[in-house]
């Protein structure tokens, strides 16, 4: 309102044209840097005092600043009738108790800075980015190294299940325990520590990370850890930690999936005939990884009390208890088939069961906060165990499809030197860097104690979509040998196990288009929570008044107003002073393409730290603007929230790329990965931005409701269509503008070479890209040979150059150098070691390059002897 009058008096002014511009190059910066009301009120004071205006002016304005800077009078006469019309127009979301349980799990991390429009480089480049200690070293490179040695994923797929042995080492060398504390018998990892072990497991197979995932993240141990009883926790651990106990958590039923809390599960406590109170349980659960083989059985269920012996009423809620699977009436022993991935996930059901109220987690105390423990277990699990997954997937992707570009040929060249290879090589290489910064960046922060609950749900997302479309590029470079199954095949199976990352621990669909922005709006905007709790807190009073006390507070009401009042006006008022700040600042930094933000660092990374400034400006400007316009049927608004959570994902990926950039040394060689994985954030944030601009509307009710008559014609009807048409043309007008002055683009190809020439080279920036996962040397392993195969053809390049420049100089004919070994030989050019050393690599190549076959007995069978294959593999075919 005052920018609107002061600008308004300005543009009717008659003073010096030096004054005018100086008046408005004022406000413009006070707009940018964002100042507080007193400041604009000064503003307005000095104004009319340099143009003197007419005493009626100066009445009318001081009268207006008197009753905005004096909070009783502001919140009296502006701030409790605005209140009253924002609750009649719906523009702030209702929260559910589900909903709040939810939004207020967790804590508000790096992503509040993203909603601030102003981040902090400072604070998010000095977020911890952890190294690999000795400790850990020496457990990735002896027990995980021992446990991926034990059994290849062919021979899991074949027996469909691990090994007994494989069991039992994991039970003995704690990987069931890793982050139980050592007090507990546990390894007391932390979850970077997890992660680590988790992305070289990854590397091996699949049924590796979903055994061991399981047990370590949400799931009985979890929680015990954080909400059991000493009993509880003295008697469980221990046994969780050794193996003697298999633990699984059955939450998802047949009715309710991504919407859990309407679980159907029941349990209604009585009590027995020897006086103690007990739960009788009945469910039916599904998708339950362990559940099969589980000895313990962490259950959610709806919890009720018809005689209210626990004293929390009749309805108490959703409760986590502790059943024992050797419980009468639980019924265990079948398993689903996930995709054909050996891994035992299964349904439960559960008749009459009855377990004591001591088995309840966290004691009597925690019944009813079921709901609750849950969102704040998966508010920092969920960002850890599935983004180590598919990291580790990723970097076996980038090792074999590098390799196998090298070591396969066509036309007479390397696939990996044609143009069409090289594309999804570059997605892979930039990919994988990237992820595997969000993977360490988002470990490291829930070791430092937050719960960032938007954050991992950014991480569990993105990272799994990323693994799809880098085993997609993997897929597509391995042709033939990536469809055909076998010992030699590694990427198959980790094509078909894909969907099941993407679909459990929240389904991606939800997680994009309600958890990320829907929740996230709300969670980490820095005043919007407080204003919806301050409205509905002033609803309670409203409803709940005492017409007894009317008498003693009017002779008040004007000189005092309810805590509610005072807390919606403080924030609302800074709220509203943070969007014009953001306002101007998305503006100008679009004019000046982000070069108007301060970097924290120089040199070629620079500029991105301006642009996602620049994007974050402009994220917070329309996320106040999305809220405003939608109110509550914002979290209907799918397909723009998907939109916004898009943009805010790419900021945070971006982000955790340039502060892993700053903490491994800024070396000049990652720079084109970087640079890569940089201009494809922005060019996501960019379609992003389109997207919502193009689509930034209101629809009329006659669309909202096509029941009803579209010919009415009725004030509201005609000021709903108009409004709906002027946004939708501003939003097409700015859509338009981002088409012209573009946040970002696609990387060129001539950085995605660079990259996929990276990937392609052996030695110390090859192997830190991919580092972390499993790579056997031996050559009957599948990706030994063709570790084996990439490193002998490189090391004969060297040979070849000498042939080629002989067949320049005139000393052997012009051909292909592999056809001139023996006359290069003759010639003196090479001598007999280089001989030995090229045909040792085309035999090399030739071997890596097979495919399994199976005999028609075997292949009927649907499994093959494995000794049989194991022998098949360590066969060499003949050069062709």
């Amino acid at each position: 309102m005052i920018n609107f009058l002061s600008l308004n008096y300005l543009h009717t002014l008659t003073a010096s044209p030096l004054l005018r511009v100086s008046a408005s190059i004022l406000i413009l910066l006070l707009g940018y840097i964002g100042v507080p009301l007193w400041v604009w009120s000064l503003y307005c004071l000095i104004v009319l005092a340099i143009f003197n205006p007419s005493i009626w002016v100066w009445v009318a304005f001081s009268t207006i600043l008197l009753i905005l800077n004096i909070p009783i009078l502001r919140q009296k006469i502006i701030t409790s009738p605005l209140m009253q019309s924002i609750k009649l127009l719906k523009i702030l979301p209702k929260i559910s108790d589900t909903e709040r349980a939810a939004i207020e799990a967790g804590t508000v991390w790096v992503d509040g800075e993203f909603f601030s429009g102003k981040p902090n480089f400072q604070r998010i480049n000095s977020e911890p980015y952890p190294q690999v200690t000795p400790e850990l070293e020496s457990f990735l490179d002896n027990q995980v190294e021992t446990v991926c040695q034990m059994v290849s994923d062919w021979e899991i797929y074949q027996r469909k299940d691990l090994p007994p042995e494989v069991w039992e080492y994991l039970k003995k060398e704690r990987f069931l325990g890793m982050m139980i504390p050592q007090e507990y018998g546990g390894l007391g990892f932390s979850n970077f520590a997890y992660s680590a072990v988790m992305t070289k497991l990854a590397s091996r197979s699949f049924t590796h990370v979903a055994t061991v995932g399981v047990t370590n993240s949400l799931g009985p141990a979890k929680l015990l850890l954080r909400y059991g009883t000493p009993t509880q926790k003295n008697y469980y651990l221990p046994r969780l930690a050794r193996g003697e106990e298999i633990p699984c958590f059955a939450l998802t039923e047949p009715t309710a999936g991504s919407d859990a809390a309407s679980i159907k599960s029941e349990g209604v406590v009585f009590k027995g005939g020897d006086g103690k109170l007990y739960i009788r349980l009945h469910w039916k659960k599904r998708y339950i990884t362990l559940g099969a083989i589980a000895t313990l059985l962490g259950l959610a269920f709806r919890l009720q009390d018809p005689k209210n012996y626990l004293g929390k009423g009749k309805n108490i809620g959703i409760t986590c208890a502790l059943i024992p699977t050797n419980t009468p009436g639980v019924i265990m022993g079948r398993r689903h088939d996930p995709m054909g991935v050996p891994f035992y996930n299964s349904p439960t059901e559960g008749h009459d069961v009855v377990v004591s109220v001591e088995q309840i987690i966290g004691g009597v105390e925690q019944a009813g906060n079921g709901w609750k423990m849950l969102m704040q277990s998966l508010a920092a699990g969920r960002g850890i165990s599935f983004p180590a997954t598919c990291t580790g997937v990723a970097k076996l992707v980038t090792r074999v499809t590098s390799a196998h570009s090298v070591v396969r040929q066509q036309f007479g060249l390397s696939i990996g030197k044609f143009e069409g290879i090289e594309e999804p090589l570059a997605r892979i290489g930039g990919l994988t860097y990237l992820m595997d910064a969000a993977r360490i960046y988002t470990a490291a922060a829930v070791d430092k104690g937050e719960q960032p609950a938007v954050i991992s749900a950014i991480a569990k997302y993105n990272l799994t979509e990323l693994s799809r479309k880098i085993i997609n590029d993997g897929m597509d470079i391995m042709g033939g040998a990536g469809i055909c199954r076998g010992q030699r095949n590694l990427l198959a199976n980790i094509y078909t196990a894909t969907p099941i990352s993407i679909t459990v621990e929240g389904a991606n669909i939800l997680t994009r288009t309600m958890m990320i922005f829907g929740q996230g709006a709300i969670r980490c905007h820095p005043y919007v929570y407080t204003e919806i709790a301050a409205l509905e807190e002033d609803m309670g009073t409203q409803g709940h008044g005492d017409t007894g006390t009317v008498d003693k507070v009017s002779h008040k009401s004007f000189l005092s107003v309810s805590p509610a009042i005072v807390a919606f006006d403080t924030a609302f008022w800074h709220h509203l002073g943070w969007m014009i700040r953001n306002t101007f600042r998305a503006i100008f930094l679009s004019l000046s393409r982000g070069y108007l933000a301060v970097s924290p660092v120089t040199g070629a990374t620079a500029k991105y730290y301006r642009k996602l400034e620049w994007a974050s400006a402009t994220f917070a400007c329309l996320t106040d603007l999305a809220m405003f316009m939608f109110g509550g049927s914002l979290k209907r608004r799918e397909k723009i929230t998907g939109r916004f959570a898009d943009i805010l994902s790419w900021m945070y990926l971006g982000s955790a790329t340039l502060r892993r950039f700053q903490a491994e040394g800024r070396k000049a060689e990652d720079l084109p990965l970087v640079d890569w994985a940089m201009q494809y954030a922005f060019a996501q944030i960019q379609q992003g931005f389109e997207g919502i601009f193009s689509n930034f509307s209101i629809q009329p009710e006659a669309q909202q409701n096509p029941n009803k008559s579209s010919l009415s014609l009725s004030p509201r009807h005609l000021i709903s269509a108009s409004i709906s048409l002027i946004i939708h043309s501003l939003g097409n007008i700015l859509a338009w503008w981002w088409r012209m002055n573009p946040i970002g683009t696609m990387p060129s190809d001539t950085l995605g070479s660079q990259v996929a020439h990276i990937i392609q080279i052996p030695g110390q920036q090859r192997d830190r890209i991919t580092a972390g996962i499993y790579i056997p040397m031996a050559v009957d392993e599948s990706l030994g040979r063709l570790e084996r195969a990439f490193n002998l053809l490189h090391q004969v390049e060297p040979i070849l150059k000498k042939i080629k420049n002989a067949s320049h100089e005139g000393k052997l004919p012009i051909q292909k150098p592999e056809l001139l070994i023996s006359e290069a030989l003759h010639a003196g050019i090479i001598g007999e070691q280089e001989v030995e050393l090229f045909c040792e690599a085309q035999f090399a190549r030739n071997d890596a390059i097979q495919v399994d076959s199976f005999t028609l007995e075997e292949y009927m069978g649907d499994k093959s002897s494995i000794a049989t294959q194991n022998s098949q593999t360590k066969e060499l075919t003949q050069i062709y």
